[in-house]
């Protein structure tokens, strides 16, 4: 197939391009500031074409004339939960219209990359269909990508909707090439900045590998006819508890160990001025989802492409921690703490 991708660049857009591109699809990668495409491994994509375009620009600022295609696989989005509503608005719902109408003119179906959390602040088990008329959201994020939906659905043009959950490093290794926002909450608490995390005990957080994602959405767009008109879920088999943010920072050994509390018991009066000022802030962006236990209904996604998510247990966990250790992101073990350190550590003999 001849597929454009728009924000290419970017984790997902680059995983799916890569993917599509080793299937022998013919891939015309979309990208804004960055000319790089690449896999998660971070290894360059040999995608047919690399085009700049602005999904905030009328046609995205192409010439549907000089592209004959078949799919547009809409990736690009901004994905700041935090960010102003005019901004999500321009990137996020405009920006679908805009990627909307060039594939109209083009003559392409649409395969719109948006996100399981358009279930808003509802509660036990999600299907993957339309989003409730009236449902009510966490923040403006979720909002403006429930609005770009809407978009996509009334536009006549042949679509299917991939909603992926919160997607995490690759299941077999851990490895992510750009480690998403929810992650900064870990590292605070690795690097001993939250010492205490508020979480109901009941609330899940539905984490996801890369390589399920960027999978399923290579396999919906695919079978676009079977897929036509309908919503699938990128989602784990089995969401992960909240709490074990926090528990998966108290196994590792030269990480702080957090106390954990229930939100109603969590006060920020009681902390440093320091740390006060970096819960508030976390609190403010991410604080309803360690509240809330949505479960997301993937069947749909199962019967269509036959993948199954692989594991996201606490073997899975320990190696988005190895990764992100080896990679910098996350506070390394101290110099006496490393296997070699004897050797190292030893003073020279005159």
């Amino acid at each position: 197939m001849r597929i454009l991708v728009t924000g290419a660049a970017g984790l997902i857009g680059g995983e799916v391009c890569a993917r599509l591109a080793a299937r022998g699809h013919d891939i015309t990668a979309m990208v804004r500031r960055t000319k790089e495409v690449r896999g998660n491994d971070g290894a360059d994509v040999p995608v047919a074409s690399v085009v700049s375009g602005d999904v905030t620009l009328p046609l995205m600022e192409l010439d549907p004339a000089r592209h004959a295609l078949d799919l547009v696989v809409h990736c690009a989005a901004s994905l700041q939960f935090d960010a102003p509503e005019e901004e999500l608005e321009r990137d996020n719902v405009q920006g679908t219209a805009n990627a909307l109408a060039f594939a109209k003119a083009c003559g392409a179906k649409f395969a719109h990359v948006s996100t399981a959390y358009v279930c808003g602040l509802r509660q036990g088990v999600i299907e993957e269909g339309p989003v409730p008329e009236g449902t009510q959201f966490a923040n403006n994020y979720e909002a403006s990508k429930a609005r770009a939906e809407a978009l996509v659905a009334a536009s006549g043009v042949p679509f299917a909707i991939a909603r992926p959950s919160i997607t995490l490093g690759h299941s077999e290794t851990g490895a992510i090439r750009d480690f998403p926002s929810l992650c900064n909450v870990f590292r605070l608490m690795a690097r001993g900045k939250i010492t205490t995390f508020p979480a109901d005990p009941n609330s899940t957080l539905d984490l996801v590998p890369i390589d399920h994602v960027a999978e399923g959405i290579a396999r919906i767009s695919e079978r676009m006819d079977e897929a036509q008109g309908g919503y699938f879920h990128l989602v784990a088999a089995t969401p992960t508890p909240s709490a074990e943010l926090a528990h998966g920072v108290a196994r590792v050994p030269h990480f702080p160990d957090p106390q954990i509390v229930a939100p109603a018991d969590f006060d920020l009066a009681s902390l440093s001025p320091m740390e006060a000022r970096v819960a508030g802030r976390m609190l403010a962006t991410f604080g309803s989802y360690f509240t809330r236990s949505p479960r997301f209904d993937d069947r749909k996604l199962r019967a269509l492409t036959g993948l199954t998510c692989p594991p996201t247990d606490s073997e899975w966990m320990d190696r988005l921690i190895a990764y992100g250790m080896a990679a910098g992101y996350l506070p390394a073990p101290p110099v006496s703490a490393r296997p070699d350190s004897d050797a190292r550590a030893a003073p020279a003999h005159p």
